[in-house]
């Protein structure tokens, strides 16, 4: 399982950008950076990075997935059971972050997953938006790029 990025806010956040499992840019033994980054060398990353540049979103963000080990190559999606494993994962999560004001379930696969097993538990807490995930073949879908990038832009109004 990749570790958070240390250049992130990681306790302090208080934006979860909920993605959908790790990438093989993620994985060491395949030339990958270990963290969950907008540093890494895929597609996914640079989308985000570069929206949330866009938007002026430098700070107090933490991304994660809504599955957080390593699936294999990226066009393999989780399955129901492991949407249900991460999810406690990342109820476990939420408890160590207590600034935590905005979740952003970034593509299917983690608004699948947060409503199957999270929603109704976590109650009002926190503000969630939805929005596409930021994978390059997403991205080349018409206004994907746009929508994730509005997405951030009320993240930023919400946590100034």
């Amino acid at each position: 399982m990749p570790h958070f990025d240390p250049a992130e806010a990681g306790v302090e956040a208080r934006v979860l950008l909920l993605l959908e499992a790790p990438g093989p840019k993620t994985v060491p033994e395949w030339g990958g950076s270990g963290f969950i980054s907008v540093d890494n060398d895929d597609p996914t990353a640079q989308n985000v990075w570069t929206s949330r540049k866009t938007v002026g979103l430098y700070e107090h963000v933490l991304a994660w997935n809504i599955v957080p080990w390593v699936l294999g190559r990226a066009s393999v999606k989780p399955t129901a059971p492991e949407l249900a494993q991460g999810s406690i994962e990342l109820r476990g999560l939420l408890n160590l972050l207590p600034d935590l004001r905005v979740i952003v379930l970034a593509g299917q696969k983690a608004q699948d997953g947060w409503d199957a097993h999270l929603d109704l538990a976590i109650g009002d807490r926190y503000r969630v938006l939805r929005t596409v995930h930021p994978a390059g073949q997403s991205f080349s879908q018409a206004g994907a790029k746009e929508r994730f990038t509005a997405t951030l832009a009320k993240v930023v109004e919400l946590t100034t």
